[in-house]
């Protein structure tokens, strides 16, 4: 059976009922009814509407059986219920006079130390050397995580005498369970913990709870949840480390601010998974419960189900009304165009990129030769035989069913490539070790070579590196390797850089909203994890940590979740939009162009081919988070409800499906005006053009929050290649005595080339001598027909030498 979402409009009520994605062996179907009841106000529903008395009940209806077949009771942040429903059932509803629409929910997937101080957000930092308000850390504020649970005895997390008592605006609880006592659990700090798994079992099936499976409370079996929260709220924890490697005081962001569990992603197949339904309880409590930042480091791959069917944007959207920032991640499906999961304009959605800290391993050839590789090596390997994979694996390719026979690398060192049969150095590790073998050097390419734990010792080095080693040991009669113990060295690295992982814009739905927003620390972030729960998730490591380093775009998410709840503590009046905004326009670039290109023959910069390029705006949003700078913007984009409400009507949603995304009984307008909306209107931090074939002119209005209510800024403008930028007026003077916080401007753009279609980069700076407001500027050219040429568009049928003016073509 599978799990639908069935949206309703029924007795003057609103309703949405969301599926999940069947699998084999699901128990039923979810079906989600946002309306303005409790369980006894269903049944009452149910009684009075006969379509929905048939298909709730056999032959004769009893309220048990109604009972039976609801899930949970949203009656907070969307005021519905979630149910059992089939196929049959959801498609004779689809059609039963108010039902608005029918769809399939889906499973879900989840995508340190030094991160803190790389990003200016120094613990330690002279008052007189930085801003004073950021030394708060988010007193006061709660921050809601949605995640695989809490490990409450972690250091992350233990209770401070200093605290003050848990905020009057909190009105959650925390839940008992498996291994989980709320009167040892539960603190000053840890303030609240649910668990919702009625969705997950009902698609999945029961949970095992045997044999180190998961626990049926918010204690988290995975590890996620306790690695996302401390990264965003941990309490100062001196000496933490991983296995002795990055030794330093772990701390979260906002490091004094509170923490709400609400445990919705499960131990299933070695991984965390998550129902939409599960989803969509704990957003319903925790909106409830009142929490101020909520970080959800999940969500599905394109292709991206419409906004009003998908729990998290439904969720963003009331978190939004009611004044609360969503933090989202990206996606670790990079480095393709085109995959950034999270894509709502209400919704914050963060890149990964790394930080100036690496972990060199050497690697000393038997010939003397030095290579410099990185790993997390905890003791030194002296004098092993070194051998290239071809002698171990039938065709080269490190992979279990290529092994020749459970002894072949026994007491060797493996070099391994990646590009023979496209292995993960985790599957050319497990590899090595059901060959009995006694390491892996693992060769990537320079782009996607990292450090990370395999559980089976494994050195990465690059493709360079890679051929070096494999030479040596062809030229060898008896090659061997001598591999020492991983060092930790900081601020010796270029950095940030955007992670190979992290998913890349343009959005694959929404192409004039700038997603991801903003990139943050997502590569070997260091922070709290179950000591019960292995570093590596695999069954045969068995070994205990407290620290652990992760990966992804799950490690960024938290980053500014924790700066969110910095800059909410101290402007607690600010809007989820303005947060953003704060974010975005003060974001850093992670390069600045050079002065020599290479140039196409359109004479456009010739684009790079593979991932070796200059990071742009789809890779990193607005640019890396500079919390500081964040925190006195100066200038912020703010927008409303009502502004998001219009981007839908530009994007075709029709005031039906808009009222399936409003907080029932708020007082938002959502009817779409006549005439035509552009996505374009929306009062964005960034501006995205995708089809400019004429000049388009936007407007954009900023707010004046800096210490100097009558400043005067000025713009600059860096037009895009190809693509002609003015902004109007060029300055904006804002005064304190005639309600002058705001001020509109205009960004007229024009088309200066013939081009098909790409996509170049500039900005927009308003500056008054101390805040320099950034707005990234889009634009994709598309004035030259499919079937045209470049001679033909701009007249030159003779000597391709002859200077063209392009403007002119265009």
């Amino acid at each position: 059976m599978a799990v639908f979402v069935l949206l309703l409009v029924v007795f003057s009520l609103s309703f949405a009922i969301y599926p999940v994605q069947s699998t084999p062996g699901s128990h039923g179907d979810v079906l989600f009814s946002i309306e303005r009841s409790v369980h006894s106000d269903m049944l009452s529903l149910i009684d009075k509407n006969k379509v929905l008395k048939r298909h709730f009940c056999t032959q004769h209806c009893r309220p048990d059986e109604a009972r039976e077949a609801i899930l949970y009771s949203y009656t907070c942040g969307f005021s519905g219920f979630a149910a059992l429903l089939n196929s049959t059932q959801a498609a004779t509803l689809s059609e039963t006079e108010g039902v608005i629409s029918v769809f399939r929910s889906r499973i879900l997937e989840l995508h340190t130390t030094r991160s803190w101080d790389f990003m200016g957000l120094n613990l330690h930092m002279q008052m007189e050397q930085s801003s004073q308000m950021h030394l708060k850390f988010g007193d006061d504020v709660i921050v809601g995580v949605l995640d695989t649970g809490v490990w409450p005895e972690s250091e992350s997390f233990r209770d401070d005498p200093h605290y003050g008592p848990v905020p009057s605006s909190w009105r959650g609880t925390c839940v008992k369970g498996d291994c989980f006592d709320p009167a040892t659990a539960c603190n000053l700090k840890l303030i609240g913990a649910r668990y919702y798994l009625a969705g997950i079992e009902s698609e999945l099936g029961p949970l095992n709870t045997t044999d180190h499976g998961e626990y049926r409370s918010p204690r988290d079996r995975v590890g996620h949840g306790t690695h996302t929260a401390s990264t965003a709220v941990g309490s100062v924890a001196p000496n933490a480390s991983y296995f002795g490697l990055g030794r330093g005081v772990a701390r979260g962001g906002a490091s004094r601010a509170r923490l709400a569990v609400y445990k919705v992603c499960w131990y299933k197949d070695l991984t965390g998974q998550c129902s939409d339904a599960d989803i969509l309880a704990g957003l319903d409590d925790a909106l409830c419960d009142g929490v101020h930042v909520v970080s959800a480091s999940l969500g599905s791959s394109p292709p991206l189900m419409p906004l009003f069917a998908t729990s998290t944007e439904i969720g963003a959207f009331h978190a939004m009304q009611r004044g609360v920032v969503t933090v989202f991640s990206a996606g670790n499906d990079g480095p393709d165009a085109s995959m950034v999961q999270n894509v709502s304009p209400w919704g914050l959605t963060v890149a990964a990129s790394t930080i100036d800290r690496r972990f060199p391993t050497v690697i000393t050839l038997g010939n003397n030769a030095t290579i410099m590789g990185e790993s997390f090596i905890t003791n030194d390997m002296i004098k092993k035989q070194l051998v290239d994979s071809s002698s171990v694996f039938t065709d080269g390719t490190c992979a279990f069913e290529q092994l020749i026979n459970r002894t072949a690398a026994s007491g060797k060192i493996v070099l391994c490539f990646a590009t023979m049969g496209s292995v993960s150095s985790e599957v050319a590790a497990l590899a090595v070790y059901a060959g009995n073998g006694d390491g892996v050097i693992f060769a990537d390419t320079i782009s996607r070579k990292s450090s990370q734990d395999n559980f089976w010792p494994t050195v990465h080095v690059d493709l360079y590196q890679g051929t070096q080693i494999l030479y040596y040991i062809r030229d060898s009669r008896k090659a061997t390797v001598n591999i020492c113990q991983s060092k930790t060295v900081i601020g010796k690295t270029p950095a940030p850089a955007v992670a190979y992982f992290s998913s890349r814009g343009p959005s694959s739905i929404y192409p004039n909203i700038l997603k991801p927003d903003v990139t943050a620390p997502g590569v070997n972030v260091l922070a709290a994890w179950p000591p019960k729960s292995s570093p590596t998730a695999i069954p045969l490591d068995k070994r205990s940590t407290d620290w652990n380093f992760d990966s992804g775009t799950s490690m960024s998410c938290p980053h500014v979740s924790g700066i969110a709840a910095v800059i909410k503590s101290v402007h607690p009046t600010w809007s989820p939009a303005a947060v953003k905004s704060a974010l975005m326009t003060t974001g850093l670039l992670l390069v600045l162009l050079v002065r020599t290109y290479m140039y196409d023959d359109t004479s456009d910069v010739m684009l790079a081919g593979g991932t070796v390029k200059a990071a742009d705006a789809f890779d990193v949003g607005a640019g890396h988070v500079d919390p500081l700078r964040a925190l006195d913007p100066g200038l912020v984009y703010d927008v409303g409800a009502r502004d998001h409400v219009l981007f839908l009507c530009s994007q075709g949603y029709t005031a039906e499906q808009i009222r399936q995304l409003v907080l029932p009984g708020s007082s938002v307008d959502t009817s779409c005006p006549h005439g035509d909306a552009h996505a374009g209107d929306l009062n964005y931090p960034a501006i995205v053009l995708p089809d400019l074939c004429a000049p388009v002119t936007v407007k954009r209005t900023v707010t004046n929050v800096g210490a100097n209510r009558g400043a005067v800024y000025r713009a600059t403008v860096a037009s895009p290649q190809g693509a002609r930028a003015e902004v109007w007026p060029r300055e904006l003077a804002f005064s304190p005595h005639h309600g002058g916080d705001t001020a509109s401007y205009y960004v007229s753009v024009a088309p200066a080339k013939p081009s098909r279609g790409r996509f170049d980069f500039g900005e927009i700076v308003w500056s008054d001598g101390f805040h320099r407001v950034r707005t990234p500027l889009v634009v994709r050219v598309t004035n030259l027909p499919d079937d045209g040429v470049l001679a033909a568009a701009t007249g030159d049928h003779g000597d391709s030498h002859g200077a063209t003016d392009y403007s002119q073509a265009a």
